[in-house]
């Protein structure tokens, strides 16, 4: 079974946006699913009902804060490449769904749904993916 597969599967079960684009990267970060489902549970329906940035966009940026960071609690000088992974992850969701934000995906305003809940988790993993990728090579 591939991330999205696992993923859609996860999501199916009941996990929010965020804990299943997470969870099926928590393999990868060494982090137990458990610690990851309960790290994530308050991003869904973009961060506990606010309807803000897309959950499955959170989750991904959970993965990617979790690989780029230095991990120096002296010297945090990662956050600015970090940054700047974010903004390429986000400016590519966008792009292909021409938002970021929960209620703008769901047309909750103006019942124009942009893209499905499903369809943003296999966005955000396949973009992720794509970005780890090109990070390795």
């Amino acid at each position: 079974m591939d991330r999205v597969e696992r993923a859609a599967m996860l999501h199916h079960k009941g996990y929010n946006c965020a804990q299943a684009v997470a969870c099926s990267f928590s393999d990868k970060i060494n982090v137990d699913e458990k610690t990851m489902f309960k790290l994530t549970e308050g991003y869904g329906l973009g961060m506990g009902d606010t309807y803000g940035t897309c959950g499955a966009i959170t989750g991904a940026v959970a993965i990617l804060g979790f690989l780029n960071s230095n991990g120096n609690l002296d010297g945090p000088y990662s956050k600015a490449e970090t940054y700047k992974l974010v903004k390429k992850m986000t400016a590519l969701f966008r792009n292909k769904n021409g938002a970021t934000i929960c209620r703008d995906l769901k047309g909750i305003d103006t019942k124009n749904v942009l893209r499905s809940c499903d369809g943003c988790i296999e966005d955000a993993v396949t973009i992720l993916e794509t970005m780890l990728a090109d990070t390795a090579k």
